[in-house]
């Protein structure tokens, strides 16, 4: 009788004990499919880094050029409003002619002012030398 109750015992700690194996076998294996998920979460996320930031070294260079435009853009603009400026006052100091001289020179004489000679489009150029005062 106690040799049965020792072997029944011995069994029951066999089993007891490969029941507690195939549990932690079957831990290790849900650990392992998690890693591996994680793992491809991790990997697509470092490609979801990558482009985005490749897309924000595009923006930032497309800034970069829009930025340097609007520099050259306000640049012109001003040259050009203290050319009207100019011209303005120029007009008003120099406005001496009578209501006939202003429609003939508008009409008939158009051609031969040398404002209309300039190109409406085209840049004014100049450098930095013709800035400095000698």
């Amino acid at each position: 009788m106690m040799d049965q109750r020792k072997r029944k015992r011995m069994v029951s700690n066999r089993e007891s004990a490969r029941r507690s194996r195939m549990r932690k076998q079957k831990h290790l294996d849900n650990l392992a499919t998690h890693v591996d998920q994680l793992m491809n979460e991790n990997s697509q996320i470092v490609t979801s880094l990558n482009v985005t930031s490749q897309f924000y070294l595009n923006v930032d260079a497309e800034n970069s050029v829009l930025r340097a435009q609007l520099d050259e853009l306000t640049h012109r603009l001003r040259s050009l409003n203290e050319i009207i400026t100019c011209l303005d006052l120029t007009s008003c100091l120099f406005d001496t002619e009578t209501d006939e001289d202003a429609s003939m020179n508008m009409h008939g004489d158009e051609f031969l002012s040398p404002w209309n000679l300039l190109p409406v489009n085209q840049p004014i150029m100049g450098t930095a030398d013709m800035l400095i005062m000698h």
